[in-house]
Order: structure tokens, then C-alpha cells, then sequence
């Protein structure tokens, strides 16, 4: 396995252990440099495709990453002889999505979708994923609406409280095992799949359901949702965030990701799902308890000075010192 990193190497040496040595590679590569790119793939049968911004940055903007570097990718994968490429995308792309609270729309959706075509030029067999919002261990999804900054005081704004929005979340162990499965599958050379959950859950009970297992006493906390679009400071918030911390906005809050998170998923029929790569589909129910557990209120419980008494100090045992002899 030949991991091509961007950044510092500290965010990735952790994964060598994940393999036995000498399996798991790493070799820097810059986006924008295709010499970069081509030695990072020209010993590989099979290439994926993972990456993604969730947020534009002085330095890369939506159309560099997900049209532009995706395109370079897919175009030197076949011209070093790969067999097989994988690219993820997402679920509700199109060319011209509905915008609901930010203006114009969703830019994220928009050039997902540009690069799904652009890596189809470059590869024609090309396999395409197109995962909903995926939650596991460190995500993007749950840790959103657990942080702080997601909230306004003890409130949860929400485009239309939640009540108009039908997520399909997936659990980042099906998408991972999808991704197996379709490389060893030729059949799935050239097609497309929907990475989603088995389940579909409104909005406001998803978020509701989350506050429950991380605050157990609902009055205590005083918990509520209400309609986003009747707050401008939130919008404001979030613009704000992304202009004070360009490179990480805190909570991942900024105007692309509450534009996107109003989107409802859209399952289109006859595109085949993670079933028909032979995925067993997880359900929130099985793992999201167990991903919220840290943060939890009350996790630990620190005693004041002086709640309970000073425990007496414990009896000792009398013991006799003897001597034996053995002839």
C-alpha cells in the first residue's frame, strides 16, 4: 500500500502500523505537480481516489481540488498503466443545486459533480462512489454537531429546525470495505454506486437523538431547535469563523457546510448501493452510541473538597515470622 500524503508526515505515520513491514508506504505529493503524482502511482495496479475539501483556502479553492487535482489523478493513473481507479465523489451531486440558505447554492456539490465528469474523460473505467455523510471514529459528521460551535448558546439551529431535511448517514467501514470489494470486482469497472446507510432519519431527530446521548437530563441542559433562516448572526457566525481560522474553521462550521447539511440525500433508483458490492450495511443504532461516548456529560465525575468523609486506612494482617528447616 503506497499512501501519497499532503501536509506533515505526523498525520500519517500512525497508519504504518496498520500493516505488517513493509506494506504501508508513504510518498509526499503535491497536487499541482504531476511528477509528484506519477511517482506516487507508477507501481500500482489500483488507485483511489479520496482527495477532498470540505472548505475553499487561500491556496486551494473547490475547483483545485475536486475538478482540477481529480482530473490530474485520473489522467496520469492511466498513462502509468493503471488498472483499476476509484474515485469518491458524493451523494446529491449535480451541475445546478437548489440553493436554501446560502446563496447560489452549494459550490461543494457543484464541483463534485464537474469532477465526476472530468475523471470519466480521463478514465472511462472509471469506478464512481458517491457516499452520503459518513460518521465513525474522528468524523465530519457526528463531531460537527457535538462541538460547541454548532450550537448557539444551549440551542441547535437548523434550516427549517430539521423537520424538511432526510439524511441517509453511512458508516465509514462499509464505504471502506465497498472500496475493497470494487477493486477486486472487475465487473464494477465503469459504474457508479450510492454509499449509503440502510436507514433514512429526518434531521431534527438524528440531532435530537445525539443531544439525548450526550446530555442525559434534557430539562437541566435546556435544549432546542430552531429555524436557522430566522438568525442571521448564525450565518454571520459562521462567516466569521471562516474568515478568522481560513486554514481550520473551528467545529468545521463555515457557509459551504450549513449549505450542504440542509441538502436532503437523494437515492436515485436504478444506481446500484453498497448492497450490490456484497456490503453489509451498518445502522446508526449499532455504532453512534458508541462514537458519542467521549463526549458524554458527566463522563467523569471530580468529588468537591470535603463531599465524602476521609476513609479510615485499612487493617493490616498480623503475621508471625518463622523458620523452617528442610533436611
Amino acid at each position: 500500500m503506497i499512501l501519497p500524503y499532503r501536509g506533515d508526515d505526523s498525520d500519517v505515520i500512525r497508519l504504518k502500523v496498520t500493516g505488517d513491514l513493509g506494506q504501508v508506504l508513504f510518498h509526499f505529493y503535491n497536487l499541482e505537480d504531476p511528477a509528484s503524482i506519477r511517482d506516487a502511482v507508477k507501481h500500482s495496479n489500483v488507485v483511489i481516489n479520496l482527495v477532498g475539501r470540505d472548505f475553499e483556502t487561500k491556496n486551494f479553492k473547490f475547483k483545485d481540488v475536486h475538478v482540477n487535482g481529480a482530473e490530474r489523478i485520473a489522467r496520469i493513473a492511466r498513462e502509468a498503466g493503471v488498472e483499476r481507479f476509484i474515485h469518491l465523489s458524493s451523494l446529491n451531486v449535480e451541475a445546478n443545486p437548489k440553493d436554501l440558505y446560502v446563496k447560489g447554492g452549494s459550490e461543494w456539490l457543484k464541483s463534485k459533480y464537474e469532477g465526476e465528469l472530468r475523471v470519466r474523460d480521463a478514465f472511462p473505467n472509471a469506478t464512481i462512489i458517491r457516499p452520503a455523510d459518513i460518521y465513525g471514529s474522528e468524523d465530519r459528521f457526528l463531531r460537527y454537531y457535538a462541538h460547541i460551535w454548532r450550537r448557539q448558546f444551549r440551542s441547535m439551529p437548523l434550516w427549517h429546525k430539521g423537520e424538511k431535511t432526510v439524511k441517509q448517514p453511512v458508516y465509514v467501514s462499509d464505504v471502506a470495505q465497498a472500496i475493497i470489494n470494487a477493486a477486486k470486482d472487475p465487473d464494477s469497472a465503469g459504474r457508479i454506486y450510492q454509499a449509503v446507510g440502510p436507514k433514512r432519519y429526518q434531521l431534527s431527530e438524528l440531532v435530537d437523538w445525539f443531544h439525548r446521548l450526550m446530555r442525559k437530563d434534557q430539562k437541566r441542559w435546556g435544549y432546542m431547535r430552531y429555524d436557522m433562516r430566522w438568525d442571521p448572526t448564525f450565518l454571520l457566525k459562521a462567516k466569521l469563523n471562516s474568515f478568522i481560522c481560513p486554514g481550520t474553521p473551528i467545529g468545521g462550521l463555515h457557509p459551504a457546510r450549513i449549505e450542504r447539511e440542509a441538502v436532503t440525500d437523494k437515492v436515485l433508483t436504478g444506481v446500484p448501493t453498497l448492497e450490490d458490492l456484497g456490503v453489509t450495511l451498518t445502522t446508526m443504532e449499532q455504532q453512534v452510541p458508541w462514537e458519542l461516548r467521549p463526549y458524554r456529560a458527566a463522563l467523569y465525575y471530580d468529588a468537591e473538597l470535603g463531599e465524602f468523609e476521609t476513609p479510615s486506612p485499612p487493617k493490616c494482617i498480623e503475621a508471625r515470622d518463622e523458620l523452617r528447616l528442610f533436611a
